[in-house]
């Protein structure tokens, strides 16, 4: 039980380096949707760019990341590891993204994005790709406060600096001819992309001292193990980026030129109602990644791993019904134009779908530990297929609709094939009653009370009500013993 104390510190400390910032990201979310900085279909523009930046960023990283994670539990050398994977990076960095900057006009029509944005997001991307080892490096080091202080303040600059460029900017320039100097009419696009530039420059700054600390060598063995371990990583990643983005770019090919930037912004200004399932997905993840590695040798870990999972489960189900139910309390505070309500049909099946990832991504301990991460590449590539197809099929009916349909649908789909296989690689004792306990419950009372009884608070208050005193019941035990730990 202390292994769990100290992973759920781990996470919390790794959630406020997630979540805290990222629910700062909300404030730019009124901010894009009021329709006196952008218009839907510019934020729709917005949103379909930013779609891209995920498929980019998963490129540059080529899996780097998690085969630092295992070589660095692996080998005996760690520092040699580091910095393999950091010359790797550098070198790559550079390569990868000189050339697309030669090659931009092509690139910019091939991907439909305009070259003021295009190289903006060039450098962007050189910069956020420079510190993927070194805060990996804090993560695997045990040092969870650095991390989370320098990711709030990149989130918190970014944010600063939307804000003053987008709200204030203006009116400082009509009354003071000095910010004429940096004032631009009908640039406010080009000013969210240079927020997220400087606070990426920043951000690599407040990390120089990492490249001045390790020593510069580079193992050509070391460097094509990691790299064969990578490569399905990279793959998986691809597809990951295939299910997480290309429907807005599915939508922006699919649906008529004049409605889809607009619809476009309905969808990405609705699928952030969801992100409360996202940030507690992910700073679960972060915490649990490097605890699987360290624990993998330990006596039967699969007991703890199947733990972990029933805990997920729990929380997320709350969450789940949770969302579902104050959906309309929430998104006047996040959406601040009516002109996105269109699209709050689909928040029940993206907030699904992201729980149904993040279950996945702890069913994905078994490949990973085992090293096996071409089955990872595998299950990815089918989601993405799974995506593909069902965008094609679906956007043209239904629009957004089919996009949330193909999200929920890839995701389940994996989640299911991970544990399939894990079984036969891997087996870890989950208890599966009480997870599909959890998770069929708290998935039938949210689509019944947002498709049938949504509005009527009494019901869907009196749900969460049962379901949680459902989880208390069933988890006090676990519980008291966390907390007399």
């Amino acid at each position: 039980m202390s292994g769990f104390k100290s992973l759920f510190k781990q996470t919390f400390i790794y959630g406020l380096a997630t979540v805290l910032p990222r629910m700062l990201t909300f404030i730019l979310v009124p901010l894009y949707t009021n329709p006196t900085v952008l218009s839907t279909a510019e934020y729709g523009r917005v949103s379909f760019i930013f779609a891209y930046f995920v498929l980019f960023n998963v490129v540059l990283a080529y899996g780097m990341e998690t085969a630092f994670f295992r070589f660095f539990n692996k080998v005996e050398d760690q520092e040699k590891v580091t910095s393999t994977s950091s010359i790797s990076l550098i070198i790559s960095s550079f390569v990868l993204l000189g050339g697309a900057f030669l090659l931009r006009n092509h690139i910019s029509t091939l991907i439909n994005i305009e070259l003021k944005y295009l190289n903006l997001i060039f450098i962007i991307l050189l910069l956020d790709a420079l510190v993927i080892i070194p805060f990996a490096w804090l993560r695997a080091t045990a040092r969870p406060m650095r991390y989370a202080i320098i990711k709030i303040l990149n989130v918190a600059i970014n944010l600063g600096l939307n804000v003053f460029l987008l709200l204030y900017l203006k009116g400082l320039a009509q009354s003071h001819s000095v910010f004429n100097i940096i004032y631009i009419q009908d640039f406010e696009i080009s000013y969210i992309f240079i927020s997220n530039l400087i606070a990426s420059a920043i951000t690599l700054i407040l990390l120089l001292s990492f490249y001045t600390k390790i020593k510069f060598r580079f193992d050509t063995e070391l460097w094509k193990k990691m790299m064969r371990y990578a490569m399905p990583v990279l793959i998986a990643g691809i597809a990951f980026s295939i299910n997480e983005t290309f429907d807005r770019i599915l939508l922006e090919k699919l649906l008529p030129e004049n409605i889809a930037d607009e619809q476009i912004g309905m969808y990405s200004a609705c699928y952030k109602l969801a992100l409360f399932m996202t940030l507690f997905a992910t700073a679960f993840r972060l915490g649990i990644e490097p605890y699987f590695f360290s624990h993998s040798k330990t006596e039967n870990p699969q007991k703890n791993y199947a733990k972990i999972l029933e805990y997920f489960v729990a929380l997320g189900s709350v969450i789940l019904l949770g969302v579902v139910v104050f959906a309309d309390v929430l998104k006047p505070y996040i959406i601040r134009s009516e002109a996105y309500y269109e699209a709050m049909w689909i928040v029940p099946f993206i907030l699904l779908a992201n729980f149904c990832l993040g279950i996945y991504h702890n069913l994905s301990v078994w490949y990973k530990i085992t090293d096996r991460t071409k089955f990872g590449a595998y299950i990815s590539i089918f989601g993405a297929i799974i995506t593909l197809v069902l965008n094609y099929v679906l956007i043209p009916k239904i629009g957004f609709k089919g996009s949330a349909i193909a999200t929920l649908s890839a995701y389940a789909l994996m989640m299911f094939l991970s544990f399939f296989f894990g079984r036969k690689y891997y087996p870890v004792p989950y208890n599966l009653k009480k997870i599909i306990l959890y998770f069929g419950l708290s998935t039938t009372l949210s689509m019944l009370y947002f498709y049938i009884f949504r509005g009527d608070y009494i019901i869907g208050i009196g749900a969460l009500i049962v379901f949680l005193g459902i989880v208390f019941q069933l988890e006090k035990k676990e519980l008291k013993q966390l907390l007399n730990k």
